[in-house]
């Protein structure tokens, strides 16, 4: 039963990825990443950028499971580049499929990537804290980092999409592993994070002792209904006082997302920016997005 549950979780691999097509390298701070230097102005991982007075903050981005730290934000990252942010992103948690698919490894090793990564955008760019947006597993990883390993100081804003803070239960992603034929893939590359998604795992017991927002950093968190991967999708609501829980039905009832769909919804995209400047934040516009994947 144990191993079922660990393969039906490795679905996850597949349901949270938008696209894994662009392997990424490593970066010296001082250079572009190869990964995004072969995107055509696409501005993001730019190690020549220096943070403006209106967004001195610059902004980590945090990929799915199954991701990579370029296609998961294709559409987000130059978003924010077009609104004066310095924006970064790296494949974390690599395993046996490389920089194709990220986000496998055990979830406590990848928080401490994500720190050190955190660590190299401010050096390169003189920030004494940075932005931290996530979508999925981005935000699991990053809560755990602000929680467990210190690095709430380091963290002004927190924006999550498709959060998941108190794992899942799973429904469905067996079914959706067998429909696209990937079930004997994933059975076989091995996953930590999976099993660190499994309700009760030592890694979520450490991570939901207590409140998942710690103080310090400001949180957003934005959920959609139709969220058959996170299941219950209540498991991205945050309390606290330092928190506010965004459920996209309830601002915009045309929009139809349910998990992966988010990383390329321009409501979504909407409510990360006002999430990382709420004293600019501009109008809000409901604008129809059907996405009936999961």
């Amino acid at each position: 039963m144990r191993n079922r549950l660990r393969s039906t979780v490795a679905a996850l691999v597949c349901a949270l990825t938008v696209a894994v097509a662009a392997p990424t390298a490593s970066a010296a701070p001082t250079a572009p990443s190869a990964s995004t230097s072969s995107i055509p102005d696409s501005g993001w991982n730019d190690w020549s950028c220096r943070p403006s007075a209106a967004h001195p903050e610059p902004v980590v981005l945090v990929h799915g499971m199954g991701g990579n730290g370029v296609d998961n934000f294709l559409t987000l990252a130059p978003a924010l580049v077009a609104h004066g942010y310095c924006a970064y992103s790296e494949t974390y948690g690599q395993t046996v499929l490389g920089p194709l698919a990220g986000g496998l490894a055990p979830m406590a090793g990848s928080a401490a990537e994500l720190g050190a990564f955190v660590d190299r955008v401010r050096a390169a760019t003189g920030a004494a804290k940075v932005d931290i947006v996530g979508h999925s597993e981005g935000t699991t990883v990053p809560a755990y980092y602000m929680k467990v390993l210190g690095g709430a100081a380091k963290v002004d804003r927190f924006v999550g999409f498709g959060s998941n803070f108190q794992g899942t239960t799973l429904d469905g992603l067996g079914a959706l592993a067998s429909a696209i034929h990937l079930q004997a893939i994933l059975d076989g590359i091995g996953c930590g994070a999976c099993a660190d998604f499994l309700p009760g795992s030592a890694f979520l017991t450490k991570l939901d002792d207590g409140p998942v927002a710690v103080p310090g950093p400001v949180y957003t968190s934005i959920v959609s209904r139709y969220d058959q991967v996170v299941t219950p999708y209540t498991s991205g609501l945050l309390d606290g006082p330092n928190t506010t829980n965004i459920v996209l039905q309830d601002v915009c009832g045309l929009d139809f997302t349910g998990h992966v769909g988010q990383a390329v919804d321009p409501n979504v995209t909407q409510l990360v920016l006002n999430g990382l400047d709420p004293a600019h934040a501009a109008p809000f516009v409901c604008l129809p997005f059907f996405d009936f994947g999961v």
